[in-house]
């Protein structure tokens, strides 16, 4: 028995070694880790446990008979996130270029089950080479069946990918089936078809980086939410991603001790926010100002940006956060802004979150692009997901609200559980000046001098049906707050509405716009 467990341990050294040095020097002169080393980083120390690290394929033909490591290029196992259970995989490019064949997609299957069964966040770390092509459709099988693990564990347990080498056809979709998708510049590329295929099909020449690089989908795609210079640092951004979600969907997310004040006011915002709705400032600073610690973990942050989505939290409860971004295209919605944040709209519906929504808008984007675009449909999918969603819902007008783009920001109209406005705010159909303009079209054009009378009208107009406390009058608004007071308003809803329950009808599934 003592030579066996000795061989044990030697072989577990070995396996854990994995393909040798050289496989790991070659990982590092790229400038990336190790599955193993970005385990560590990813978990609490000595916490990680590996499932199948035996495990070896059984393909046989074009060599494969004769090269057998063992976790056949992917380790998987569980460990814990700041004291909680988590399952994660991490593809081991050293071996086989982290391709996905038969034997690696069972183990990834597995510790998906696992994950869905324990109730708690599934973690990838990609860095593959796709399918094994000497496998064939026993490789993409394998794909098939991590696809539809994602589709039955959307918003039952978090998902969270990590983009940290090359992804490319197939292993790119379980990605995009995920929660969130992080990625590393300069190493990490997705894409459907590269560059090649690319350029036979259409001509074009492209290099990896620029069809599919973090960058690209950072900023231009949408296709991640995250983008960070290394690996450390994504990681780390990852654990605390995870302290803000809960394990599953039938938990609420961790809440934690609370040092920063409930009444302290929030003095400075009158200064930072223009009563002049035409001048910008950044919402960053507003949320900041208003959430514990001023913490923000803000999500597509260099895609769409006049609007901004990300998780923080408010009496140390998880609060997530949809703000116009007054800096950016004066805060209007547009074909990409209402998909982003319809997306992160449906993630904190799932998972418990409640919504706080700070409203600026002046309205939709115009223009053919927009209409050609399917800005209707897009628009409709963040009405669809407010509609939707049963968690505590706030809403607070800062400055103005306009036209359709005030109800798809979460108005009371569409189901918001409470709404505040700002002592400045304007809530109408359009702005005074346009709205003047169709309105007293006829008085304007007969006038001796329309620009003195488009000017009376525009004044009489704002103060018949723009004033502060028109809505407020109405019951659309719950009150009007002082700005000072923003942060304990908020807190004070979000206790009263912690126990909040809401049924939607009975039905198969919705079917949202698409």
């Amino acid at each position: 028995m003592r030579d066996s467990v000795a061989l044990l341990h030697a072989t577990r050294r070995d396996v854990e070694r994995g393909p040798g040095s050289r496989g790991t020097q070659q990982q590092h002169a790229r400038g990336k880790l190790t599955a193993r080393e970005r385990l560590d980083l990813l978990f609490d120390a000595g916490s990680f446990h590996e499932v199948e690290r035996f495990r070896r394929h059984r393909a046989t033909g074009f060599g494969l008979e004769h090269r057998r490591p063992h976790t056949d290029g992917v380790v998987t196992g569980w460990g814990t996130v700041h004291g909680r259970t988590v399952f994660a995989y991490a593809h081991d490019f050293r071996i086989f270029g982290g391709s996905l064949g038969e034997a690696h997609a069972t183990k990834i299957h597995k510790i998906m089950d696992m994950a869905v069964s324990a109730g708690a966040p599934l973690v990838s770390l990609n860095d593959g080479a796709g399918a094994r092509i000497q496998e064939g459709v026993l490789a993409l099988a394998g794909y098939g069946g991590i696809f539809r693990r994602n589709t039955r564990a959307s918003g039952v347990i978090p998902q969270i990918a990590v983009m940290l080498g090359p992804c490319a056809g197939g292993a790119a979709y379980s990605p995009a089936l995920n929660d969130f998708v992080f990625m590393v510049r300069g190493t990490a590329q997705m894409f459907i078809t590269g560059p090649d295929v690319v350029h036979s099909v259409t001509g074009e020449e492209i290099t990896h980086e620029g069809l599919g690089g973090a960058d690209v989908h950072g900023r231009v795609s949408g296709v991640a939410g995250f983008v960070h210079d290394d690996e450390a640092e994504c990681l780390d951004e990852v654990r605390h991603l995870l302290s803000l979600l809960p394990s599953n969907n039938r938990e609420l997310p961790p809440a934690y001790p609370c040092d920063d004040p409930v009444e302290r006011t929030n003095d400075g915002l009158v200064d930072l926010v223009p009563a002049d709705g035409s001048r910008p400032y950044d919402m960053r600073a507003v949320i900041r100002e208003v959430v514990d610690e001023g913490e923000w973990l803000e999500t597509h942050e260099g895609w769409a940006t006049s609007v901004l989505c990300g998780l923080t939290r408010l009496d140390g409860q998880t609060v997530g956060i949809v703000a116009s971004q007054p800096t950016s295209l004066a805060g209007v919605l547009d074909i990409h802004a209402a998909e982003k944040a319809a997306r992160f709209v449906s993630v904190c519906d799932a998972f418990s979150i409640p919504l706080v929504t700070l409203v600026d808008v002046p309205g939709f984007l115009p223009g053919v692009d927009q209409e050609h675009g399917g800005i209707i449909r897009h628009g409709a999918k963040l009405l669809y997901a407010y509609c939707n969603a049963t968690v505590p819902r706030i809403s607070v007008v800062l400055r103005k609200a306009y036209g359709g783009a005030y109800i798809v920001m979460d108005s009371q109209s569409i189901g918001a559980d409470a709404t505040y406005a700002w002592p400045a705010n304007e809530i109408a159909v359009m702005g005074a000046e346009g709205a003047a303009n169709v309105v007293f079209r006829r008085e304007i054009a007969a006038a001796e001098d329309p620009e003195e009378t488009r000017a009376r009208l525009v004044k009489e107009y704002r103060a018949e049906l723009m004033h502060p406390y028109y809505a407020a009058e109405r019951g659309l608004v719950d009150d009007v707050i002082d700005p000072a007071e923003t942060r304990s308003t908020l807190v004070e809803a979000l206790r009263a509405l912690r126990a909040k329950h809401a049924d939607l009808p009975s039905r198969k599934h919705g079917n949202p716009p698409t």
